[in-house]
């Protein structure tokens, strides 16, 4: 089957909504030519192509020869990008200022250069209200040409004021790029590593974080600063599993948002991203109310314009927005209702094939098959796992493994003891070669290595002795990864108390919030 994810033409125009589409064509007719005419049939062709296929489409466009497909290609690229930017020049701070920009550049190459500097001005103060230092450098640097090379007279101490302008914004450049890139840094550890695993891991990280973070920091940092600081205590908090500052900076993170609310327009993506560290966090503290009140507030935003404004926003809001969702009926034992979200997961995750990474749907098969081991589903859990396990990707060991020990588990849960065996020493295998086996993690694969069989006289004791093991190790900072993944505690105590998994965490949620 042809691969319509490797042309970034087919690509753009399947992304395009039907306003988007008519506003190209408009565009193009209002500047045409022959050579255009060959372009607009080349954007219906491919409009209607259902995978991107070059030998097809060369047979639907006989007038375009192979030879000119490829330099058409790129005209059409650039003309839908240009249409695209004058549609879209409202909605995005970056593209109106570029534009004033353009506009000042215009003027001073006109030699008008009092106009040019005007324009400047009131350019500059839009970015100081929007924080877009990288625009301010630009500003000053056209404006210290323009008083370089031109006798303007438009101030006194013009020069003076100038260069504490530019010296200022550079330094405050260079921490917002250090914080920046601890960040990313500190993301990218995550995304290939998981958490800390044991103290090795974590003294890793302490010392990168303690090498890397900014030497000096304002006394009264910016939008950026803030918002870059709080994403390295955040990632730095969450893969060292300390909660309570990872909920810390995730709350000041959402915050900042709420106190300079002209910024969430601006950095919606940043919010998004907040809100959805926030809940992480509620999540892993189960901090039941307060992660209620902040879900229901993340779904009054996602019907807000600002949350549909394009794609980008539509795509992470659901992404987030549903990981949320699934994760409440986690907390509060509703699983087989949390079951209705997957069918309208699964219609979105083929709709945004294009738009999202692999790590996105993993952790989607993961959290779905876990809500149908919950709901004592087990073969459908182990057809969602073994997505997980078939899929060979380089992200996110940590999933990977415990995608391995779920389907062992769902494997117990069927009585299927005779494999049982084969795949506990091989999931073992894997999670040792991964170096991610916890207490916790080698605790339940002794009990199932050893009881094949739930008949077996004793087992009762046996669910009972592992219950009281593991609890001894929940208060461990680096056993709470298996908890995070798996909710082995409501698993055994599911056996103990001989209750359906879903009921004894319905009835650890109705416990707290007797106590609230």
């Amino acid at each position: 089957m042809p691969n319509r994810s490797v042309d970034s033409l087919f690509q753009l125009i399947r992304s395009l909504q039907k306003g988007e589409k008519r506003s190209f064509k408009l565009y193009v007719k209002r500047n045409s030519s022959n050579e255009d005419l060959k372009m607009i049939q080349l954007f219906d062709a491919l409009d209607k192509m259902a995978e991107y296929d070059e030998g097809t489409l060369l047979k639907k466009i006989p007038s375009i020869k192979k030879q000119q497909l490829s330099n058409i290609k790129a005209h059409l690229y650039k003309q839908i990008l240009v249409s695209l930017r004058l549609l879209r020049n409202d909605e995005n701070i970056d593209i109106q200022l570029h534009e004033q920009l353009d506009f000042a550049k215009i003027l001073y190459n006109k030699g008008l250069y009092l106009q040019s500097l005007k324009i400047l001005e009131k350019t500059k103060e839009v970015a100081r209200h929007y924080n877009q230092d990288s625009f301010l450098i630009q500003i000053i640097s056209l404006e210290k040409k323009i008083e370089t090379l031109y006798i303007t007279r438009s101030m006194q101490n013009r020069a003076e004021v100038l260069s504490a302008e530019a010296d200022e914004v550079a330094e405050k450049r260079k921490r917002i790029t250090d914080l920046s890139n601890l960040t990313l840094q500190l993301y990218s550890w995550y995304i290939n590593n998981g958490h800390a695993r044991n103290e090795k891991d974590e003294e890793g990280v302490k010392t990168f974080f303690k090498q890397h973070f900014p030497k000096v920091i304002s006394l009264h940092p910016g939008f950026y600063e803030n918002l870059y600081l709080c994403q390295c205590y955040c990632w730095y908090a969450f893969i060292r599993q300390d909660f309570l500052m990872y909920y810390k900076y995730t709350q000041k993170w959402v915050d900042l948002f709420h106190e300079q609310s002209h910024m969430l327009p601006v950095e919606t993506g940043h919010y998004i991203k907040g809100l959805h560290n926030l809940l992480n966090a509620l999540f892993d503290l189960r901090h039941y109310q307060k992660f209620e009140s902040t879900l229901e507030a993340f779904e009054k935003f996602s019907r807000s314009e600002v949350a549909n404004v394009n794609d980008n926003n539509h795509i992470q809001t659901f992404v987030y927005l549903n990981t949320a969702r699934i994760n409440h009926h986690f907390m509060v034992g509703t699983f087989k209702q949390g079951l209705v979200l997957v069918p309208q997961i699964e219609e979105k995750l083929e709709e945004y094939a294009l738009y999202l990474d692999r790590h996105r749907v993993l952790v989607f098969y993961y959290k779905i098959a876990s809500l149908y081991f919950g709901s004592g589903d087990y073969e459908t859990c182990i057809d969602y796992v073994q997505k997980i396990i078939n899929w060979k990707v380089d992200l996110r060991n940590d999933l990977q493994c415990y995608a391995r020990l779920l389907h062992l588990m769902a494997h117990y849960e069927l009585g299927n003891f005779s494999i049982i065996e084969y795949l506990a020493r091989s999931v073992y295998r894997f999670m040792s070669k991964m170096e991610t086996l916890t207490v916790v993690d080698e605790e339940i694969f002794r009990f199932l290595r050893n009881r094949f069989n739930p008949a077996t006289k004793g087992l009762q004791k046996e669910f009972t002795d592992l219950l009281q093991r593991i609890k001894g190790l929940e208060k461990n900072r680096f056993e709470t990864r298996a908890f995070a993944y798996l909710d082995v505690l409501s698993w055994l105590e599911s056996k103990v108390y001989h209750k359906p998994m879903a009921v004894i965490v319905q009835e650890k949620y109705l416990q707290s919030k007797r106590r609230a």
